[in-house]
């Protein structure tokens, strides 16, 4: 079968097993075929030599959790992320994953009225009781949250667009609101893009739904087309945007994905003055707590600029500490928690001994999965612009539902 995966590609894998240490599934059962290397090898074996697709085959496949924490640690530079999509992308066409129950599931992410109505039976379902653990939805999803208000003159090129997404703007909007309260604190006006750019497509990349992750893409493209800096607030979205050169293959992606910056890395970075946004901030009185940073895999393997959250942290709150598990998966992986929850509940136990030895009062999140999959076990986990927000307000504690 042919996979449609570049052979120079798949050929920069010289199975030297270096990434081995730095695969969650690997790390959790000890399973070769459930690590980069031995993946790597099953897509040899069925494109070159037409190995027939067995259910072991297809089941190696699916529980990658597409962390791509193998990449940085690839002295080849394998690009692991992108041989994993394009073989789930053609199995998918072929009729071998993704079944349609869970093309159903991703339909709303892209109609913003119909994705504000289900996670409001989502909330009232969360609160009854009725949600199954593992898709470890909080229990104070908000039912209905105020509209996000421009916080500088659309008309003003120095004001930058603020990507609201799809999940994170109905389920976290509060995280959205922190990130623009703090953007505007340090002198920065954005503007949300809402239904103009209602979902980047991340996860029906990662479902291997190509042709609707293109579509969204280039949807997103045109809604957000007056080059302007587009910054985000979830690592999957800005991830997934970020490559959007790849996916599509255009000069105009690529140029797209040029203005794409985390909120993190947007204010740690020096502006055309030297100063960087952050330094703008006034100065506060940093919350009294301990706060553990948890890299989000893309955030920290994809974009790889996690160190960004740090800068941006540090000022306020008494003490920032680093867990010491080199930023190993959490195992929420986009829908991964809900599709494969026993590895997913594995993977975070790990993750789970991390913190416990960090002994945090929070610990700081910047993707909405990796949140409410730590949520779910009892982790208390805030955005870092949460974080930032209550410091400036002068807010000692979390707000309530």
């Amino acid at each position: 079968m042919d996979l449609k995966i570049d052979p120079d590609d798949l050929n920069t894998c010289v199975q030297c097993g270096l990434c081995l240490p730095h695969c969650p599934t690997f790390r959790v059962t000890g399973d070769e075929t459930l690590s980069p290397r031995g993946r790597i090898k099953l897509m040899r074996e069925v494109q070159d030599n037409d190995a027939p697709i067995t259910e072991e085959v297809l089941d190696a496949f699916a529980t990658c959790v597409q962390c791509r924490g193998c990449e940085p640690a690839c002295p080849s530079g394998v690009p692991y992320g992108q041989l994993m999509e394009q073989t789930r992308e053609t199995l998918v066409a072929d009729g071998l994953m993704t079944p349609w129950w869970q093309r159903l599931a991703m339909k709303p992410l892209a109609n913003p009225r119909l994705l504000s109505a289900g996670t409001t039976l989502a909330a009232l379902a969360a609160r009854t009781g009725l949600v199954p653990d593992r898709f470890g939805l909080p229990d104070d999803i908000p039912l209905r949250s105020a509209p996000l208000e421009a916080t500088g003159d659309p008309d003003d090129r120095d004001t930058v667009h603020f990507f609201t997404g799809c999940v994170m703007d109905t389920m976290q909007r509060d995280v959205h609101r922190a990130g623009m309260d703090v953007l505007a604190a340090a002198g920065v006006g954005a503007v949300p893009t809402g239904n103009a750019a209602p979902c980047c497509g991340a996860l029906h990349v990662h479902a291997g739904l190509g042709d609707e992750a293109r579509d969204l893409a280039t949807a997103t493209m045109d809604g957000l087309d007056d080059g302007r800096l587009i910054v985000v607030d979830s690592a999957g979205c800005g991830a997934a945007m970020k490559e959007y050169g790849h996916l599509l293959g255009s000069d105009r992606a690529r140029a797209f994905s040029g203005r794409v910056v985390d909120i993190a890395e947007f204010l740690a970075a020096p502006g055309d003055d030297g100063v960087a946004p952050v330094e703008r901030l006034p100065d506060v009185e940093p919350l009294d707590a301990r706060v553990a940073v948890q890299d989000p895999c893309h955030l920290r393997h994809v974009q790889r600029v996690h160190a960004a959250t740090r800068v941006v942290l540090r000022p306020f709150v008494r003490e920032l500490v680093e867990l010491d598990d080199e930023g190993l998966c959490c195992g929420a992986g986009g829908a991964y928690s809900v599709l494969e929850p026993e590895l997913a509940g594995q993977i975070r136990d790990r993750k789970l001994d991390s913190i416990g030895r960090a002994g945090p009062d929070v610990v700081a999140s910047a993707n909405p999965g990796c949140s409410m999959h730590l949520g779910a076990a009892g982790v208390p986990t805030e955005h870092p612009m949460t974080i930032v927000a209550r410091a400036l307000d002068g807010r000692p504690e979390p707000d309530g539902p």
